[in-house]
């Protein structure tokens, strides 16, 4: 019986250390990648939860005491937003943007009490993102934040 002459075995075992090495490595960078691209929202629209125009926007959906609310909404998500991007105690910033999130889809994309049909269809988008959203960071809460991060360099 013939030897496989690509199996790692035939290679002997450096080779599939290194091989196991590059693989770690990619998903070591696209898990930094996905917590850039997913904390990106809630930093920059948190920064907005200061504006005159979104305190109206919440006051005007029924929001009680906007004028306290929407900022203190604003930073806990940017707080949140941060820690995720720089994978700090990024656990616990998942679970503040989940603390964020689940309050602000349920009051402000609640499209089943919408009744002008294209808005009912942007609401129910938004609402969706949002849920999407809480997934991803239950699965930080669960995950961490992976080994480029600040968290990940202090079990190093």
């Amino acid at each position: 019986m013939a030897a496989n002459p690509i199996s790692t075995s035939s290679q002997g075992p450096r080779a599939a250390g290194v091989y196991r090495a590059e693989q770690a490595s990619a998903g070591a960078y696209i898990t930094l990648v996905g917590r850039i691209l997913f904390s990106t929202i809630f930093i920059v629209t948190g920064i907005f939860h200061f504006s005159a125009a979104d305190i109206a926007y919440a006051a005007q959906a029924g929001v009680p005491m906007p004028g306290f609310l929407v900022p203190a909404s604003g930073i806990l998500a940017m707080i949140g937003g941060l820690s995720i991007l720089l994978g700090y105690k990024a656990k616990i910033g998942a679970w503040l943007v989940v603390i964020f999130l689940i309050p602000v889809t349920l009051k402000m994309h609640n499209f089943w009490a919408v009744t002008d049909p294209m808005m009912q269809q942007m609401q129910m988008a938004m609402f969706l993102k949002n849920v999407t959203m809480i997934g991803g960071a239950l699965l930080i809460s669960q995950f961490g934040s992976g080994p480029l991060s600040l968290d990940g360099r202090k079990n190093r």
